[in-house]
């Protein structure tokens, strides 16, 4: 049988494992881990050809793909290391940084 975790606020620290990993697979989704960035992409949609290279290159489920195909990103997941505007070909994506 499967052991899913708990969210992260019904959690004690009694039960946090040492070292705070993670070792049940599929459970990065209940933290949310991107409110310590210092910057965020923006898509300039009129060039974006909605060819899904941000999405594939992101290494967190950070990208998500909105009605029409086009995409943005997740600000509970994204941890603004600007991979997706790197490796953007259109060059839509850039990095801003984020508002104190």
């Amino acid at each position: 049988m499967i052991k899913y975790t708990k969210p992260l606020e019904q959690t004690t620290w009694k039960e946090v494992e040492i070292g705070g990993i993670l070792v049940q697979p599929g459970s990065a989704r209940e933290y949310r881990t991107g409110d310590w960035r210092s910057q965020h992409p923006v898509w300039t949609k009129s060039r974006c050809i909605r060819c899904g290279v941000c999405w594939t290159v992101c290494p967190e489920p950070a990208i998500v793909e909105e009605p029409g195909g086009y995409f943005d990103m997740d600000p509970n997941y994204c941890k603004g290391c600007g991979i997706c505007a790197r490796e953007c070909v259109t060059g839509c994506i850039t990095m801003v940084p984020e508002e104190e």
